[in-house]
C-alpha cells in the first residue's frame, strides 16, 4: 500500500495518533461541497475559454490593458485577509487577473521568444495541473515517467544520438547550469563531496552573444564569473573558433584548467548559430565538454530545410532545448539532453534518499528518475509536448518551423520596401533585427557620425523604439481560435 502516516495530537496527554493520509477525506475550499467545487471549476474554465482563448487571440482586442503598478494593486485588491470570499467574487477576481495580464497568445504579441496558443499543449497543461503529481518516482507518476523518457528519446534522435540520457528542467537557464555541473563532475568527481576546495581554478568558454545564464550558472556553482572566458564573434554574431583556441591558451597560461565550451544555436538577439563542427574540433583537441545552448534554435532540427544550421550538434556532450519557444509547447518545456550513457546525471546529482528511492520496490527502480536532478518535487513538463506531437505529428511541427522562417523572410522583404527601416543584418533565423531611422538621419548613412547618432537615439527614452528586435514566431493558430469564437474571417 502506498501512503504516508501523519502524526495527529491524541486526546490523551502527550500522545499522538497515527492516521493514514489515504483515510482522510479530500479537502476542498468549499467545505467539501463537491457539487459547488465542480460548478466553480466549470465557470472558471468558461472564463478561460472566453477571455483567454477567444478574446486573447483576437486581433481586435488588446494585447494588454496596461496599468501602472500602484493602480494595478488597487484594481486587483491583492491583500490576503482572514475571511474567505463568495464564489461570485472569486470568479470576478479570475476575470480581473486575465483582463490585466499580457495575452501572450495574442497575434500581436512579439515581446519574448515564446508566443501563440496550441490547444493540444494547453489541454496537456490542464491535465498536468489537475493531476498535481511530481515527476520523481514511477509509483507516483507512472504514466509521466514513461512518457518523459519517450519524449527525450525522440529529441535525442533529432540531435543525432541513438542513446543517451536527459531530463526536463525548469527552464533553459537550469539546463545550462546542469550541463556545467555535469562537465565539472565528469572531470573532478570528488567535487561532489569535497566541494570547491578540491578543485583547481577552472575555465569555461562561451561567446559574447551567449545567454546571460552562463555567467549566472558559473556564479551559482561557485566557479565565479571570472571563470567565464568570452570568445569573440564575427559580424553575424557567431563564435569564432580561432579566438576560442586563443582564449583556451590564455586561460592555461594563467593557470586555469579549461573544462567546458558552451556554444549557442540561436542567440537571443541576432539569432546566430555558432559553427558547431569547428567548435567540436577544438573541444576534441583539448578534451573539453561541448555543451550547445539550443534553447531557442533547437526546434530547427525538425525542419529538413533548415536543420543544416545546427550541423555538428551530434558531436556535443549536452544540449539544452526549449520546445516552449519556437514550437509553442507552452511554458515551461525545457529539455536537457545528454549523449552520456554512464548514468552521469544520477551519479552527479543523486543522494539516495532512502524514504523516497527505496531499492526494494516491486518494479525496476531505474524508473525512479528523481535522483537525476537537484530538485525533489518536479512538475510534469512532458505531457504538453507529447500531446501536441501526437496531434500534429513530426510533419506538422516541421511545417510550423518552416512557416516561421517564411514569415521572417516576408518581414525582411517588407522592411526593405519601406523608407526609414534599416536591417542590422540579413537574418538566417527568425530573428529580424532592424533600426527605425528617424527622418533627420535618413539619407545620411555616409556621414562619419551616422552610427553614433543612431545609437544615441536608442539610449534616449523617447526613442527606445529606434532599435527593434522582432522575434517573429509562427502564427498563433488563429484558425483554431477563430473556430472557437465562431469567426472564420481572415
Amino acid at each position: 500500500m502506498v501512503g504516508w502516516l501523519l502524526l495527529a495530537e491524541s486526546s490523551s496527554p502527550g500522545g499522538f495518533d497515527f492516521i493514514l493520509m489515504a483515510d482522510l477525506k479530500p479537502l476542498f475550499s468549499l467545505d467539501g461541497d463537491l457539487v459547488a467545487a465542480e460548478a466553480l471549476l466549470r465557470d472558471v474554465f468558461g472564463i478561460v475559454v472566453d477571455e483567454v482563448i477567444r478574446k486573447g487571440t483576437s486581433a481586435s482586442e488588446k494585447v494588454c490593458e496596461w496599468k501602472e503598478p500602484e493602480e494595478l494593486k488597487r484594481l486587483l485588491d491583492l491583500e490576503l485577509r482572514s475571511q474567505g470570499e463568495a464564489p461570485e467574487q472569486i470568479l470576478a477576481r479570475c476575470r480581473a487577473v486575465i483582463r490585466y495580464s499580457v495575452k501572450t497568445c495574442h497575434p500581436h504579441f512579439f515581446n519574448q521568444l515564446f508566443s501563440g496558443l496550441d490547444p493540444h499543449s494547453l489541454a496537456g497543461r490542464v491535465i498536468t495541473e489537475s493531476l498535481n503529481t511530481s515527476q520523481y518516482t514511477y509509483e507516483i507518476a507512472p504514466v509521466f515517467v514513461l512518457m518523459e523518457e519517450e519524449v527525450l528519446k525522440k529529441l535525442r534522435a533529432l540531435v543525432g544520438w541513438s542513446s543517451g540520457d536527459g531530463v526536463f528542467c525548469p527552464g533553459g537557464s537550469i539546463s545550462n547550469m546542469y550541463a556545467m555541473n555535469l562537465a565539472r563532475y565528469q572531470r573532478y568527481p570528488d567535487c561532489k563531496q569535497r566541494g570547491l576546495r578540491g578543485l583547481p581554478p577552472l575555465a569555461l568558454f562561451t561567446s559574447k552573444e551567449c545567454h546571460y545564464s552562463i555567467k549566472k550558472g558559473a556564479a551559482f556553482l561557485g566557479l565565479g564569473t571570472d571563470s567565464v572566458w568570452i570568445v569573440k564573434t564575427d559580424e553575424r554574431g557567431k563564435m569564432m573558433p580561432e579566438d576560442l583556441e586563443r582564449q583556451i591558451s590564455l586561460a592555461e597560461a594563467e593557470g586555469a584548467v579549461p573544462f567546458l565550451v558552451s556554444a549557442t544555436s540561436g542567440t537571443t538577439v541576432l539569432g546566430a548559430f555558432d559553427p558547431l563542427e569547428a567548435i567540436a574540433d577544438v573541444c576534441q583537441r583539448h578534451g573539453l565538454w561541448l555543451h550547445v545552448d539550443a534553447a531557442w534554435g533547437g526546434s530547427v532540427l525538425l525542419s529538413q530545410t533548415h536543420r543544416h544550421l545546427l550541423d555538428g550538434i551530434q558531436r556535443a556532450d549536452s544540449v539544452a532545448w526549449n520546445p516552449h519557444k519556437l514550437l509553442a509547447a507552452g511554458l515551461q518545456c525545457s529539455a536537457l539532453l545528454l549523449h552520456d550513457t554512464s548514468n552521469l546525471l544520477r551519479r552527479c546529482h543523486g543522494s539516495q534518499a532512502s524514504y523516497l528511492f527505496q531499492q526494494d520496490k516491486f518494479y525496476d527502480v531505474a524508473l525512479d528518475t528523481g535522483d537525476k536532478v537537484v530538485q525533489c518535487g518536479r512538475r510534469v513538463d512532458c505531457l504538453k509536448l507529447w500531446l501536441m506531437w501526437k496531434a500534429q505529428g513530426g510533419q506538422g511541427l516541421e511545417r510550423r518551423v518552416d512557416r516561421a522562417f517564411a514569415l521572417a523572410w516576408y518581414l525582411v522583404e517588407e522592411l526593405k520596401k519601406r523608407e526609414g527601416f534599416e536591417l542590422v543584418i540579413e537574418p538566417e533565423f527568425v530573428n529580424v533585427c532592424f533600426w527605425f531611422v528617424p527622418p533627420s538621419l535618413r539619407g545620411k548613412q555616409e556621414n562619419p557620425d551616422y552610427s553614433e547618432r543612431l545609437a544615441k537615439l536608442d539610449r534616449e527614452p523617447s526613442h527606445w523604439a529606434s532599435l527593434n528586435v522582432l522575434r517573429l514566431m509562427r502564427d498563433s493558430l488563429l484558425s483554431c481560435c477563430r473556430a472557437l469564437a465562431g469567426n472564420s474571417g481572415h
